[in-house]
């Protein structure tokens, strides 16, 4: 199998919330929490190794966040498995963006990414 056969089998969807009481427009703070589901949808039992993050507020400031796992957890997901998981980000503005990739190692050795699309964070009903 090769690594497009492997990145094609995982599907990550997201799912984003503002956090209201813990945001403050006066101190330029946004706060939003988003839920990720990793599904396995191929043959090849992978395991979630890293994970790499660039978030980009508003004005254009970038954030990366990269490092081993999610929320403190590197799951290993079998045929027709999923992992579900709730992490934030923090704004300076109420509109932002978040992409990266997660790094997978199949039971044989196998490392490959798997590229998460861009997303937005957005104050819902805010003009901006």
């Amino acid at each position: 199998m090769i690594d497009k056969d492997l990145q094609q089998a995982i599907e990550v969807s997201v799912q984003v919330h503002y956090l209201a009481n813990e945001s403050s427009t006066e101190e330029e703070r946004y706060a939003f929490a988003y839920t990720i589901t990793v599904s396995n949808h191929g043959v090849v039992p992978s395991q979630l190794l890293n994970r790499h993050w660039v978030i980009t507020d508003g004005r254009g400031e970038v954030q990366e966040v990269a490092g081993p796992g999610v929320v403190g957890q590197q799951p290993r997901l079998g045929q027709d498995e999923q992992f579900t998981y709730t992490s934030g980000a923090v704004l300076k503005t109420p509109v932002g963006t978040m992409q990266g990739s997660y790094e997978f190692c199949t039971d044989s050795g196998e490392l490959f990414d798997v590229p998460i699309p861009v997303f937005s964070l957005r104050v819902a009903n805010m003009v901006h």
